[in-house]
């Protein structure tokens, strides 16, 4: 296996460059993700304390940059499915994500009023935009189909707690969704770096069928 062949995410040669001039920066991306579904499995299980929020900070914004980073190169790559995505995530996912960690803490060390429900409203764009951009992680079928997929059982569960509708005791529903995505994006990433190094398969991966 080349890394011609892991040109997007998705290892999905839709959008791909015949002749990339630029190395596939997936497997950074999916190691952010998977940083960040950790940290949010921690906190929505209450395995970490409000006091946390700060440093989960700092992590999501180290997500961040790494994401900017990898969805510029792939769109620069032709990867518009990829290179798009990691914009978004990185955007209002981590960056904004990670403000909110602080602001959220100061507000409860302060006792400061801050409603929230806003975010459930945010979440509403984010969750339409993953679920009507499904297919084209679908075409073909991939490890990171499965990364999108149980991301999109993670974000409704966040979006109606966020809003109100469902009460926290729903949280552990997308924390272990959240926690499978970062699994399943961490073994992506080893899959691409380590069969794109010896030019095999040393990781099984689900291929995409070839026409």
């Amino acid at each position: 296996m080349t890394e011609k062949n892991h040109s997007t995410p998705a290892e999905n040669p839709v959008n791909a460059s015949a002749s990339n001039a630029w190395s596939n920066p997936a497997p950074a991306g999916l190691v952010s993700l998977a940083v960040a579904s950790f940290c949010f499995f921690a906190l929505l299980n209450g395995f970490v304390e409000t006091s946390a929020m700060p440093l989960i900070g700092c992590w999501l914004l180290g997500c961040f940059l790494v994401q900017l980073i990898v969805g510029i190169v792939d769109l620069k790559n032709r990867n518009q499915t990829g290179g798009n995505t990691f914009l978004f995530f990185s955007a209002f996912f981590l960056l904004a994500g990670g403000i909110e960690m602080f602001i959220k803490h100061n507000a409860i060390v302060s006792g400061t009023p801050l409603d929230t429900t806003i975010d459930g409203y945010a979440w509403i764009v984010l969750t339409l935009a993953v679920y009507l951009w499904l297919p084209a992680f679908l075409k073909p079928f991939s490890l990171l189909s499965l990364v999108v997929i149980v991301l999109a059982v993670a974000m409704p569960f966040i979006t109606l707690i966020d809003l109100g509708v469902l009460s926290s005791s729903f949280s552990p529903i997308p924390a272990y969704a959240l926690l499978i995505a970062g699994l399943i994006a961490l073994y992506l990433s080893a899959s691409i770096v380590v069969n794109t190094a010896y030019g095999r398969n040393v990781y099984p991966i689900i291929e995409p069928k070839k026409k």
